[in-house]
């Protein structure tokens, strides 16, 4: 089993899948917000923002998968990033539900020489106050699925890394 998951962990399906999954999603996104005319709000943009660095360090894994120190660092920082996510996303939800007491502005929080909203307002710029999320399917809101969705992305990423450090020299 310990070797199925080096494998993977040392393969290029892994993060070309999360590359994939992060197309698929800030598509989605995309769709919600100018074809069904669903403004994102502020930790909307986080999610956006979480799922681009993922994809960011994928390509990074990618490139660099050769070198193991590289690829160690890619997947600590890739179960890093998946852990911001979801707790993102659970702040999200309980925003939704109104169990959580959020201060969610339009301001993103990013410094002035990272300003991605003004760079990039199409995918970053807040547009709206945090409460609700769309429905998608059968009921389920777009932030239950976040959740659920980075709860799995976590536990992935958190095997395949702590796999690759035991993994036999």
């Amino acid at each position: 089993m310990l070797e199925k998951l080096n494998s993977m962990a040392e393969g290029r399906a892994y993060w070309l899948a999360i590359i994939s999954l992060g197309v698929a999603l800030l598509g989605a996104a995309l769709v919600f917000q100018y074809v069904l005319d669903e403004p994102p709000c502020l930790l909307c943009i986080h999610v956006r923002l979480l799922i681009t660095c993922a994809m960011l360090v994928a390509i990074a894994a990618l490139l660099l998968r050769r070198s193991r120190l590289a690829l160690a660092a890619c997947h600590a920082l890739n179960t890093f990033i998946m852990a911001v996510l979801f707790e993102r996303s659970w702040l999200l939800l309980g925003t939704e539900r109104g169990t959580i007491i959020a201060s969610c502005g339009f301001d993103l929080g990013l410094p002035g020489w990272l300003a991605l909203d003004q760079w990039f307002p199409a995918l970053f710029e807040v547009q709206a106050s945090c409460g609700y999320t769309p429905e998608l399917l059968f009921g389920i809101t777009m932030a239950e699925a976040l959740v659920v969705l980075s709860a799995l992305l976590v536990l992935i990423s958190a095997t395949l890394t702590v796999a690759l450090f035991l993994r036999k020299r």
